[in-house]
């Protein structure tokens, strides 16, 4: 058996690595679409990051094993792959939101049918991707997430605001107190005074024992 020819490694090369890059593949049985139908759904998966690509099945395959990935039983008859790639924005292309405009334009496209595909780097089958078709997309969860943030962000600020609350008021009453033990904190006004006095009455009678002593000797 002679080598491959360079393009067909080229193109092997090209799905491996679009395979690799991807967040998802997405395979399709595109049978009977003719080229407007064909434009139709490459506009309908571009926004949520989709890239509607064919290539030959033996190329797929080898590209596939290449990454230990078994598509065989997928890649029979017309197979056209939707790899979930960057959005026209640059941000993250979304599975769910690929598998569901896929799921959508199958409904009025019978000939459109999903067949399975990759997620994660191992297959899934078809029903997985209608399964993944009906998950919110990752817009809605991150807007859901985001409520519930601030839900709960709001709740936790009106406890601690009614906590703050609460010990301002319990501060206030201790002030209006005078204090954690009731008192005033000051000493009794009466108190130097009486000390004082007592440690003056020595002061005053040293005088009149002078005295005496000064008119015996005399």
């Amino acid at each position: 058996m002679g080598e491959p020819r360079a393009d067909k490694v080229a193109v092997v090369a090209e799905v491996k690595e679009k395979m690799e890059a991807a967040d998802g593949v997405l395979l399709t049985e595109y049978r009977g679409l003719n080229v407007p139908a064909m434009a139709g759904l490459r506009q309908t998966l571009t926004p949520a990051g989709g890239e509607y690509k064919i290539y030959k099945n033996t190329l797929v395959k080898l590209a596939a094993n290449e990454l230990g990935i078994d598509l065989d039983e997928l890649l029979v008859g017309p197979t056209a792959l939707a790899f979930v790639g960057e959005k026209a924005d640059g941000s993250k292309g979304d599975p769910a939101a690929v598998a569901k405009a896929l799921k959508e334009y199958s409904k009025t496209n019978d000939a459109l049918v999903i067949k399975g595909g990759v997620l994660d780097g191992k297959a899934i089958s078809a029903d997985e991707i209608k399964a993944l078709a009906d998950l919110p997309s990752r817009e809605v969860m991150l807007s859901e997430f985001a409520g519930a943030m601030e839900s709960i962000l709001g709740d936790f600020a009106g406890v601690l605001d009614s906590k703050l609350q609460e010990f301002v008021g319990v501060m206030d009453a201790l002030i209006e107190k005078g204090g954690p033990s009731g008192g005033s904190g000051e000493a009794p006004a009466d108190a130097p005074a009486e000390e004082a006095s007592a440690d003056e009455a020595p002061a005053d009678e040293a005088p009149a024992e002078a005295a005496a002593d000064s008119g015996e000797e005399e």
